[in-house]
């Protein structure tokens, strides 16, 4: 499928996919959400090259969900820091890991745990009604098209 045809305007589906589907995208969103914010930082967790760490971190500051942020080290140089748009994206990155975590699971274990600050516990992703606030599955939910004028 063409570029242009999976970030089809009209689908709320393709138009993130266009953005995050591309392998290193993901894992560099798993790093900053693990605190990783500077280039050598990214680069030494992720073993990537330079000019790909480059083009992706530029496509996550053009699409708003990264911002960077200037510090002085020996020379001005700059962190990569969350937008509210890439906050949103935590649910998201927490169900691609519950999936991975059942279906997909590492031969020894994972490679680090999430937990609650408050209380402790375990961390999953959730998806539920906004009406009464059931948790859903798939099974319970039905699909419409809106009308459109």
């Amino acid at each position: 499928m063409a570029h242009a045809k999976l970030a089809d305007p009209q689908c709320t589906i393709a138009r993130p996919a266009a953005l995050l589907g591309e392998r290193w995208t993901l894992l560099l969103l798993r790093q900053v959400f693990l605190g990783t914010r500077r280039f050598e930082d990214f680069q030494t967790a992720m073993d990537i090259s330079r000019s790909v760490l480059t083009e992706r971190l530029a496509e996550l500051v053009d699409e708003g969900v990264l911002r960077r942020v200037a510090y002085k080290d020996a020379r001005t140089r700059y962190e990569y820091r969350l937008t509210d748009k890439g906050r949103a994206l935590y649910p998201v990155m927490m169900a691609l890991r519950d999936w991975g975590s059942e279906w997909m699971p590492p031969v020894d274990g994972p490679s680090f745990e999430l937990h609650h600050r408050d209380c402790g516990g375990g961390v999953h992703a959730k998806v539920e009604c906004t009406g009464c606030g059931e948790e859903l599955t798939a099974r319970d939910v039905r699909v419409t098209t809106p009308n459109r004028a």
